[in-house]
């Protein structure tokens, strides 16, 4: 797990272990890929949230490297932001948001 600023690169092998880490109340990871612009596009974004809201743990996960992950959570547009409470995905984003729309819905998951 490399940590890039505020937010974690993880690898496939790391995923399970992040999302079912009983210490952090929200992970909220990026599925994203290198060649993707709205990937790319979001990154900035991303690490601003990640800065802002100490309550979760922001990943990225790219899906070239990681196809089982991405199977199994049927990533099938990128960029797609999943968060994951106790380890289950309670909800997705897919495509470019703005940055005032993801804080909302971070927002609203750290209140629970």
């Amino acid at each position: 797990m490399a940590k890039k600023g505020a937010v974690f690169e993880i690898t496939e092998s790391e995923f399970s272990k992040i999302i079912n880490d009983k210490k952090t109340p929200l992970v909220i990871v990026d599925f994203f890929a290198e060649w993707c612009m709205p990937c790319v596009m979001m990154g900035p974004v991303f690490e601003r949230l990640a800065e802002k809201n100490n309550g979760a743990k922001f990943c990225k996960l790219n899906v070239d490297d990681a196809p089982e992950a991405a199977q199994q959570y049927e990533i099938s547009s990128i960029p797609c932001i999943v968060f994951f409470k106790d380890g289950k995905e309670v909800d997705r984003l897919i495509g470019g948001r703005s940055e005032d729309a993801l804080q909302e819905k971070i927002s609203d998951y750290l209140r629970l």
